[in-house]
């Protein structure tokens, strides 16, 4: 490192949202941005230490320190190619990361202040657009052809690889048009479609086959390719069956965020079909980020009023002795969404929902959750305290995650990858099986 002190010197500085009652006006990035002496002053602290656990927490194996060091000496095209060997597209997990590389950086185990691995990612996959650092590649085709069905960060991931593998490579989709739940599952106000546009373009042009509004039944694959890639991630939401479930007003979280990414991407609902919040009091039923999701979604939508309720305990702030280090630390997360404003409520369990005379839900019956160690080990037993309360709400969204999808037998030139295959995960995670999975492809086409 070429300032191998400065970590000392300079505390961790993040490029922070813009500020609240701007935001919440439009569904602009809210993320801003740190000038370049700054970003590059921020990637001098990464201290190259002898055992960089951040390669180890990424699963991408990103090579953290490398490119840091790179950004700090202002080689930003040097920095660049070496994230792009291990990373098909900084620019998305810059965005969305949780940055897993961060919460096992030697300075956060030690002092708390990591290096801003993500945002130095994100910066870098910028400059690397605005200064032509991104290039078209021609590779030269070995003539064969590979079918990836799903355009999802995990099936872009794989279409990439083997495209520059020499493969054709086409990509079907159902949707109109590729991303998959970083298109129709993700806000604008965290990843601009732009941004997804953008790398498309680059990967049409060297030699990728989008297909799409093309739903595949991967049990009657298309025929004509050499191999295929089940890239289909996690269609089934989780449900909540309990007593007034068909009300209306209560939506699945992607109800909402994908017909607002629609509507922001042009297309036209009617007043019947539009799932909006303005003027409404919201209940999300679900403490993680796609829930978070909604909340700022709602809050840009006009809400009266946003409440999140969680069955799990309210994670501790800062640290949590349960969950050391390499363990994923459970610990409270406010996101850009909660600080727009919402009251978060824990150890709730959802009882029934409760409706007006024209069959609309206005409130929520919930009660007191308490648990219990099981004494077999392995998941505590859940236990309601009969403490009961209504929570008024006029549209309610069930943010409660994803079922893994069971997958048939495949014959042995059908991979599958990513959420299709693990259950649901991080954006992160499914680039990093679709990597794996091209090179599982390669192999046995190479046999």
């Amino acid at each position: 490192m070429g300032n191998p002190k400065a970590f000392l010197t300079v505390p961790r500085k993040e490029a922070g949202y813009r500020p609240v009652h701007d935001r919440i006006l439009d569904f602009g990035e809210v993320e801003q941005t740190l000038n370049t002496k700054d970003r590059q002053e921020q990637a001098s602290r990464c201290m190259d230490c002898g055992v960089p656990f951040c390669h180890w927490a990424c699963p991408l194996g990103n090579k953290d320190p490398e490119w840091n060091d790179a950004l700090y000496r202002g080689e930003w095209e040097t920095a660049y190619k070496i994230l792009k060997k291990t990373n098909d597209f900084p620019e998305f997990t810059g965005r969305v990361c949780p940055a897993l590389c961060e919460k096992s950086c030697v300075l956060n185990l030690s002092c708390g202040e990591p290096v801003t691995n993500r945002e130095n990612e994100a910066a870098i996959a910028e400059r690397a657009f605005i200064e032509g650092y991104v290039t078209i590649e021609h590779p030269v085709r070995n003539g064969r052809k590979v079918a990836v069905i799903g355009a999802g960060p995990s099936g872009l991931a794989a279409a990439n690889q083997l495209n520059y593998k020499g493969y054709e490579v086409t990509v079907f989709d159902r949707n109109e048009a590729p991303g998959g739940l970083l298109r129709y599952g993700i806000p604008n106000f965290k990843l601009n479609k732009k941004i997804i546009d953008r790398r498309l373009e680059v990967m049409e042009k060297e030699g990728v086959k989008f297909v799409c509004n093309s739903p595949v039944d991967v049990n009657s694959l298309p025929e004509g390719f050499d191999a295929y890639v089940i890239a289909t991630g996690t269609p089934q939401a989780r449900d909540l069956d309990a007593p007034g479930r068909k009300l209306k007003g209560i939506h699945l979280a992607l109800e909402l965020l994908s017909q607002q990414n629609r509507i922001l991407a042009g297309k036209e609902f009617s007043k019947a079909e539009t799932v909006t919040c303005k003027g409404k009091k919201v209940l999300v039923i679900g403490g993680g980020d796609t829930g978070s999701d909604c909340i700022g979604t709602a809050h840009r939508q006009g809400a009266v009023s946003v409440t999140q309720i969680e069955i799990m305990p309210k994670p501790p702030v800062g640290q949590n002795p349960a969950t050391p280090w390499p363990n994923w630390p459970v610990i409270l997360k406010t996101t850009s969404s909660h600080e727009e404003g919402c009251d978060r409520r824990w150890l709730l369990n959802t009882n029934r929902f409760i409706g007006d005379e024209k069959g609309r839900v206005k409130a929520v019956e919930v009660e007191g959750v308490i648990w219990e160690p099981n004494p077999e080990g392995g998941r505590p037993i859940m236990k309601l305290d009969g403490n009961k309360e209504m929570i008024e709400a006029d549209i309610v969204f069930l943010a409660m995650g994803f079922l893994k999808p069971v997958q048939p037998q495949f014959a042995d030139n059908v991979f599958v990858t990513g959420d299709a295959a693990s259950g649901a995960s991080l954006v992160v995670r499914a680039i990093a099986s679709g990597r794996k999975t091209a090179d599982q492809v390669d192999a046995y086409l190479r046999k």
